[in-house]
């Protein structure tokens, strides 16, 4: 079974305060969201591991670390997901990005796929999926599944907010994918929003509704 990560370090708690107030516009919900996901990516990168290379400071040879291997693929569920791009490429500068395209159908709050551009070589990197809520778990689920038909074996999926209910559908469907969220939120209204929840996310970092 996957393990489920909360980050509760007090500056990721004291920014999504703020971001869950109604009065708070686009432009800071999508700075404190960038910050968030800049903050979290520290843990979600904790274990990447590192080898030896020799190199010179200003004062002398030495060995030194660096991450081993191939480095990170980001993949965000569209389009909610993309606000946590920009923090974890701050974060990881040389990570590639791919895109998945899901939305959820009004009626039956099931995801649909309408599109998917991913790195020709994402089989060989750690993928970190990002997507600010994890409700149902449905969109979560495909995308990890879309991934996987494509050869990705080590994947992380980094959420802002989650309830038991998506929790549990993506252990279940997933078990070898680990679950990094801020915050785990008390269940799903009948729209199948979370609650207390945020709202909608790409609604609020885009200014629609």
């Amino acid at each position: 079974m996957s393990q489920v990560h909360v980050i509760d370090h007090p500056m990721i708690q004291h920014k999504l305060t703020i971001m869950r107030k109604k009065e708070t516009g686009s432009k800071d919900f999508r700075e404190l969201l960038k910050e968030i996901a800049l903050l979290m990516g520290y843990e979600v990168t904790r274990d990447l591991p590192l080898e030896d290379i020799d190199i010179e400071t200003p004062i002398c040879p030495m060995t030194a670390k660096e991450v081993a291997g191939r480095k990170l693929a980001i993949v965000p569920i569209l389009r909610a997901g993309l606000g946590m791009v920009e923090g974890l490429q701050t974060l990881v500068p040389v990570a590639k990005v791919g895109h998945i395209g899901l939305y959820r159908d009004e009626q039956t709050h099931q995801p649909v796929e309408y599109y998917c551009k991913l790195p020709e070589d994402v089989d060989r990197r750690l993928v970190i999926v990002t997507d600010p809520m994890l409700a149902t778990g449905g969109s979560a689920c495909d995308a990890i599944a879309m991934l996987k038909k494509r050869g990705c074996n080590n994947i992380r999926l980094m959420c802002l907010v989650a309830v038991p209910e998506g929790i549990a559908k993506v252990q279940t469907m997933h078990p070898d994918v680990d679950i990094y969220v801020a915050a785990i939120d008390d269940h799903l209204n009948e729209n199948a929003y979370i609650v207390p929840g945020l709202g909608d996310a790409g609604d609020r970092i885009f200014g629609t509704k």
